[in-house]
């Protein structure tokens, strides 16, 4: 193939043109800088201080999910001894912290329930070039793994590092993490871990709701810290937590601010798809004239 420079640079206009569309079309914050979060969307509220670390959240998880594990793993105590992060086959876990004081171990272990965070503005949505992720009316962050090509820019963008991705799978691969029980939820329920915690301490219900429940907690109890981690971390979440000890000795990120992610790199994201589409036809054209100038070389040579 060879190509003219007229017909290189009609080649690099047609790519703007493609750009340009592109970044019409191209994914946005869920949420313009005025959004509020949908007004009736469900949270969870996890009290660390009720949490038993038995675990049964994990295995009710597994289970809804079909994720597969060997029922043996949710007895095994000792899982808890290394910190763990979510992975293609376990949306949900529970990491077990030592709170310390002067030095010294403050009271005993606090057991803490991970899982996707379902922030009101996502920055996995935000990131992802193909819209595989949709911020529902009623709070969770739900994946279309048939929208998905792969780039795994939601892994990068998530500030909790959440979104895990199946690596074994060669040809239908996923991105896999936590949907808050979205089909239970459409249909009246609750979410699996929250139905089966033998303490109540996640309680499922309007997110609105949910922080009159940790206000009047905190109010009534001084030995809670004073804060609702999730209430304004990355410009609010649906699942929240109180705890009656310090949130970042207990695996939180405290330097996240209050500002949804997306509103920070939306300008940067909105280029992407440029990038993605002009660029390599740029360089094909370069490309091209390069090759047909060599062979055009070659050929008086000979």
């Amino acid at each position: 193939m060879s190509i003219n420079r007229r017909g290189f640079l009609k080649l690099v206009a047609g790519a703007g043109v493609a750009g340009a569309a592109a970044t019409v079309g191209a994914p946005q914050a869920q949420a313009s800088e005025d959004f509020a979060g949908h007004p009736d969307r469900f949270g969870v509220l996890c009290d660390l201080s009720k949490c038993i670390g038995c675990r049964s959240c994990e295995e009710a998880c597994d289970q809804v999910n079909e994720l597969g594990k060997d029922p043996a793993y949710f007895a095994d105590e000792k899982v808890m001894d290394t910190t763990r992060r979510s992975a293609h086959n376990m949306f949900t876990f529970v990491n077990k912290f030592q709170p310390t004081k002067d030095g010294q171990p403050d009271g005993g272990p606090v057991f803490v329930k991970n899982q996707c965070m379902h922030c009101d503005e996502p920055a996995c949505f935000s990131a992802c070039l193909a819209k595989a992720f949709d911020k529902t009316p009623e709070g969770a962050v739900v994946y279309n793994s048939w929208k998905c090509i792969g780039c795994r820019y939601c892994m990068q963008a998530c500030p909790f590092y959440i979104p895990a991705y199946e690596y074994h799978e060669a040809f239908t691969p996923r991105v896999r993490k936590c949907t808050m029980c979205h089909d239970r939820i459409k249909e009246g329920g609750v979410p699996a871990c929250v139905e089966t915690c033998p303490m109540d301490a996640i309680v499922f219900g309007k997110r609105s709701d949910m922080l009159k429940i940790a206000t009047k907690r905190l109010l009534n109890d001084s030995s809670y810290e004073d804060h609702i981690y999730g209430q304004y971390e990355v410009g609010g979440t649906c699942w929240m937590y109180i705890s009656k000890k310090p949130f970042d000795q207990l695996g939180f990120k405290m330097n996240l601010g209050t500002t949804a992610l997306p509103k920070l790199t939306y300008g940067y994201l909105a280029t992407i798809p440029v990038m993605h589409i002009t660029l390599p036809i740029i360089l094909a054209g370069f490309y091209a004239i390069t090759k047909g100038r060599k062979n055009g070389q070659d050929k008086g040579v000979k």
